[in-house]
């Protein structure tokens, strides 16, 4: 009875250790497709080795101890009043203060060499790409190609982009998990984060912070093409979409910003100029309050409110 009792705890504990693994075979964390995603896998990496330097040992002394002095064996040595070793105690504090400084310098390093903000090294042009985050959907602004997309951005591979993030009303965040580190979208700030992709193909984008009701449809597609003209092709269709939508103003933008669920990708053909700049101006006490680079239709826009409010 007790050996069939325990064959069942086994059982069922090797199941759920399989479908643990099973569960993380499609990880994206652990499958990266960028430079940068490929230093953080590194240093996941290294960081659980240097962990386990401790770990497995205490799991293999748990079990060899617990055998060797089990209450049946009678043949070991029994001392109630032992209570101190030295040879213990400087193995047990000394082997783990050594890992956390190496693990600690290691973290430090990769840290910093990884900051968001931090461009990437590369001898290509880097491009930008513009990034609102909505209730709840995801603008993404061309401003040198003069388009707009929604949960769906498309950009070339080995290509450094610098994503420049804000949000609409909530604090967000935008992850690429394939890609690398995630970044906080917030209103009235302006934050920024560089990514380049190895692999052209599809990936997942998505909200890493709760934000209401539409959060779990707050999905977007990040497309990386296989050369920088097919992504010319790509934005000269947009251009050219029958389809493809037309935002002239900041009020056009508004339209788009009240809140909707699972919406389908949408294509804008032409967006104002400077609107990134405008949406993150558009509150009072905004970290980029001055006037600079605001666009001449928002001014004229604000003035109107203004007016209206008189």
């Amino acid at each position: 009875m007790e050996a069939s009792r325990y064959k069942n705890i086994l059982s069922r504990g090797g199941l759920l250790g399989a479908i643990l693994l099973l569960s993380g075979c499609e990880s994206a964390l652990l499958d990266p497709k960028g430079i940068v995603g490929i230093q953080e896998k590194e240093l996941i990496i290294t960081a659980l080795l240097l962990m386990l330097i401790v770990v497995i040992p205490v799991i293999l002394m748990t079990v060899y101890f617990s055998y060797k002095y089990r209450s049946t064996n009678t043949d070991e040595k029994y001392d109630p009043e032992w209570a101190h070793s030295t040879k213990i105690e400087i193995v047990v504090w000394t082997v783990p203060i050594i890992i956390i400084v190496i693990l600690g310098l290691i973290t430090w390093r990769t840290t910093h060499e990884l900051e968001q903000s931090k461009p990437l090294v590369s001898d290509v042009k880097p491009m930008t790409i513009e990034v609102v985050s909505l209730d709840w959907k995801w603008l993404f602004i061309y401003p040198e190609q003069h388009i707009a997309s929604v949960n769906y951005v498309a950009f070339p591979k080995d290509v450094p982009v610098k994503f420049k993030v804000t949000s609409d009303n909530i604090m967000n965040s935008f992850f690429i998990p394939r890609l690398g580190s995630q970044i906080y979208a917030m209103p009235g700030m302006m934050t920024s984060v560089h990514l380049m992709a190895n692999e052209a193909n599809d990936y997942k984008g998505i909200s890493a912070s709760y934000s209401g009701g539409g959060f779990s449809g707050m999905k977007f597609t990040a497309h990386v093409t296989e050369t920088r003209d097919e992504f010319n092709q790509w934005v000269q269709s947009v251009k050219d979409k029958h389809d493809a939508l037309v935002m002239t103003d900041f009020d056009g933008y508004r339209q788009l910003a009240k809140p909707s669920e699972n919406v389908p990708v949408t294509y804008y053909s032409s967006v104002p100029e400077h609107l990134f700049s405008d949406v993150v101006k558009q509150y009072k006490g905004s970290l980029n309050s001055s006037d600079e680079g605001m666009s001449e239709g928002h001014h004229m826009d604000m003035a109107k409110h203004e007016r209206v409010g008189n």
